[in-house]
């Protein structure tokens, strides 16, 4: 349910607004990889989130264009 809100959202943004959060998403994505590479990760979870939202991103960038 939460997955459909989030998409919904997603596409109501703009394209700059869109291209910015995937920006932040692929920061927070590379830190995760680094804390789970060195056993800090608490929220393993967390990396199927960021990974599923950026590509939610991108699948609705690529629908637009």
């Amino acid at each position: 349910m939460s997955d459909n809100k989030n998409a919904k959202a997603l596409r109501d943004m703009s394209a700059e607004t869109l291209t910015e959060r995937m920006d932040e998403l692929a920061a927070e994505n590379m830190k995760l990889r680094f804390q789970k590479a060195t056993m800090q990760l608490n929220n393993t979870a967390r990396v199927g989130q960021v990974r599923r939202e950026i590509a939610r991103i991108k699948t609705i960038l690529a629908q637009r264009s």
